[in-house]
C-alpha cells in the first residue's frame, strides 16, 4: 500500500488482480455453527466475493453482507444471482472502520478480519458484539498463525489468541455464553497445490436472551 492509496483503493486493486480471489466454498467453521441454528437474520463481515452470504441465504437466512471493495460486491451479487438467492442478500457496501450496518442480527460472523492495511479492528468487532440479537450469536473465526505459504511479513506477524480477542471485547459475563473459545486445525490446500494444516481461533459467544 502507497503512502496516499487507502484501504479501499488497495482492497479494490487486490481483487482486480485476478477473476476470482477465494474458493467459492463456504468457511467450514461457519457451516458448522450456523448447521446448528435456527435460521433469522445474518450479518457476514468483510464477505469478499459472497460464498459465506451466499451459503446462509440457501440455508434460509436473510443477509446483510458488507465489504470494502466494491468489485469484490459485483462478484457477489452475481454469484448470488447465479445461485438464486440474492433477493435473501443484501449487499452492503462499508469501510468496517468508518461505518457499520445498522440493525440487530440473530448471527453476527466475522471470517478472518485480518488486514496488511488500516482496519480498526477491535472497534469493529466490539461493534460486532453490539449488533447481535439478544439470544443470538457472535461467530468469529481469525488466523491463529501465519500460513506456510505467507510472506516473511505475515510470519513477522503475532497472532492473537481467542482468549485475547475475547478480553478485547469487553463483554459482561452476565450477558454473554462463551459456547467455544479455542484453537482448531484443519486441512488445507495452498495456493500452489501444497497440502497444510493451519490453526484457526474459534470463538463462539452466545448473548443472552
Amino acid at each position: 500500500m502507497s503512502a496516499t492509496e487507502t484501504p479501499q483503493e488497495h482492497w479494490e486493486g487486490r481483487y482486480a488482480e485476478k477473476p476470482q480471489m477465494w474458493s467459492g466454498r463456504v468457511n467450514a467453521h461457519l457451516a458448522t455453527v450456523a448447521g446448528g441454528l435456527t435460521p433469522g437474520r445474518a450479518l457476514d463481515l468483510g464477505c469478499g466475493e459472497g460464498a459465506d452470504a451466499i451459503w446462509l441465504a440457501a440455508e434460509g437466512w436473510r443477509v446483510v453482507a458488507v465489504d470494502i471493495a466494491t468489485n469484490a460486491l459485483d462478484r457477489a451479487r452475481s454469484a448470488a444471482e447465479a445461485r438464486g438467492v440474492a433477493d435473501r442478500i443484501d449487499f452492503q457496501h462499508h469501510d468496517l472502520s468508518h461505518s457499520f450496518p445498522v440493525g440487530s442480527f440473530d448471527l453476527v460472523s466475522a471470517q478472518f478480519l485480518h488486514s496488511t492495511v488500516y482496519l480498526e479492528r477491535r472497534q469493529i468487532l466490539q461493534q460486532a458484539a453490539a449488533a447481535v440479537a439478544p439470544g443470538g450469536t457472535l461467530l468469529i473465526v481469525d488466523h491463529g498463525e501465519a500460513p506456510p505459504w505467507a510472506s516473511k511479513h505475515v510470519h513477522d506477524h503475532r497472532f492473537q489468541s481467542a482468549d485475547e480477542v475475547v478480553a478485547e471485547l469487553g463483554l459482561p459475563d452476565e450477558s454473554w455464553h462463551p459456547q467455544h473459545v479455542g484453537t482448531l486445525e484443519r486441512e488445507t490446500i495452498g495456493p500452489t497445490g501444497e497440502s497444510a494444516v493451519l490453526r484457526d481461533n474459534l470463538i463462539v459467544l452466545r448473548r443472552t436472551p
